[in-house]
């Protein structure tokens, strides 16, 4: 699984039927940080998450196994969204500013 944050969504007017009802996000590939690794991935959302959430994302074939996206052609999912991230003493705070 990768970190990720979500920076923007994807709207498609034609796609795979097993895309239908699926929400598509864009996301940045992040370290525990928020430094940016790989940016702008198109990704498949099985928990509600949205623009500013940092989110756990499976990809690959792993992808593939939330319920939702079983059978659908798709190379990464949202499996999680992130509250705190604990890492060498540091507390990195990922809920979003209201």
């Amino acid at each position: 699984m990768k970190i990720g944050k979500i920076t923007g969504h994807v709207n498609a007017t034609a796609k795979d039927a097993k895309l239908v009802g699926l929400k598509t996000l864009i996301a940045d590939i992040v370290d525990s940080d928020g430094v940016v690794l790989t940016p702008s991935v198109v990704v498949v959302d099985t928990c509600g998450a949205g623009v500013g959430d940092t989110v756990l994302i499976a990809d690959g074939s792993a992808a593939r196994i939330p319920a939702a996206t079983t059978g659908a052609p798709v190379d990464a999912s949202i499996v999680a969204i992130v509250e705190q991230i604990y890492n060498s003493n540091q507390i990195n705070n990922n809920k979003k500013e209201k």
